[in-house]
């Protein structure tokens, strides 16, 4: 019997080579792939970009593949990572909404134009290092299962990724908790045993989200009002781009206490500034669902609910709110829901489904 080929994402990390060194030793004809997605043709710019998309990540990415004699290759996903993730996250922010452009990326990106080449070289699979399970229930479908370390779980992030895309998708790591990753690749003497996790949006290292935005747009980000809840106008913003829900720090405003966003409106220009009871609510709207453990819900049904991806999760039911509309009420207020974030439902340790909030 010819052995399953997959193709394994690799980002130079610790992660991903672990998940490159554990499928080879159960058997699989192992190839690994570094995604090029970084935009700059400047060497020294990319160098200085790590994350997952920087050279530094091909060279790691490299010496691992060389350590595990697998072949290894480059692919260009420039195009589609311009296209549906650094477009996407500019026009967002734009609309007074809040993306989570990794989640873009894992399902446009990192599976659908990864998983079409894989397939056209053969592969039967991919797999990455994600911290996550997937398992075949009894209905035949495909669903994501919480990894066995809730510190690192990535289910969250990967809530959008479709059965077809589950039915051949490797998650090994997802059965380990970091420290055992990082003893197996001491114990295996992998160069990046100790590096450190990637932690910011890949493409804007600096974390400075407005700048990004407007070096990469012809859009006019124009300075606006600061209006209370009444309307009334209390001070000046320099553009909607520079705010999220929920934001206290770096506000500029002499209020006297804590003062908090509590709305973002593109269409007059106006950030408005409520106290911390004004980002509670109980109610959240989210459209463009994707389901994985059940192919729908029943009204009413009890999920629990995480509305961005360190939120602890939060007890609520789930009711049909028009085609492809789903209205979540938690038992508890939850703070800073936040238009353009997932919300994804979890069914017990699978994940039911999820949506990007509206409102």
């Amino acid at each position: 019997m010819d052995r399953k080929r997959v193709v394994v994402g690799m980002s130079g990390g610790v992660d991903s080579s672990v998940a490159a060194y554990l499928l080879k030793e159960a058997g699989y004809e192992v190839i690994g792939v570094t995604m090029q997605i970084w935009q700059d043709e400047d060497q020294a710019t990319m160098e200085e970009n790590g994350g997952c998309c920087g050279l530094s990540a091909v060279d790691d990415a490299r010496r691992v593949a060389q350590a595990l004699d697998i072949p290894y290759y480059v692919m260009n996903f420039k195009e589609e990572f311009r296209t549906n993730v650094m477009d996407y996250f500019i026009t967002e922010y734009l609309a007074g909404r809040t993306p989570n452009p990794c989640i873009a990326c894992n399902r446009y990106v990192k599976w659908e134009s990864l998983l079409k080449r894989s397939m056209d070289i053969g592969a039967d699979y991919i797999a990455t290092g994600h911290y996550a399970q997937i398992e075949r229930l009894p209905d035949g479908r495909f669903s994501l299962k919480k990894s066995a370390t809730a510190a690192k779980d990535q289910t969250y992030a990967l809530y959008n990724l479709t059965q077809e895309q589950l039915s051949h998708t490797l998650m090994p790591v997802g059965a380990y908790t970091k420290d055992e990753i990082r003893a197996i690749a001491e114990k295996i003497q992998l160069p990046v045993a100790h590096k450190p996790d990637s932690q910011e949006i890949c493409f804007v290292p600096d974390h400075d989200y407005a700048k990004f935005i407007e070096e990469n747009s012809d859009a006019d980000i124009r300075p606006g009002n600061f209006v209370n809840t009444k309307g009334e106008v209390i001070g000046t913003h320099k553009g909607i781009t520079h705010y999220t829900i929920g934001q206290r720090k770096g506000l500029n405003l002499s209020m006297g206490h804590p003062v908090f966003v509590a709305e973002i409106r593109p269409e007059t220009n106006e950030v408005v500034i409520g106290e911390n009871e004004d980002i509670f609510s109980k109610e959240l709207l989210a459209d463009r669902l994707n389901y994985m453990s059940r192919a729908d819900f029943d009204d009413g049904m009890a999920v629990m609910a995480k509305i961005r991806y360190n939120h602890k999760g939060s007890l609520c039911r789930l009711y049909h709110e028009g085609e492809d509309w789903v209205r979540c009420i938690f038992e508890e207020p939850q703070r800073a829901i936040t238009p353009g974030q997932a919300v994804v439902f979890y069914d017990g340790n699978y994940v039911l489904g999820g949506g990007t909030i509206r409102c």
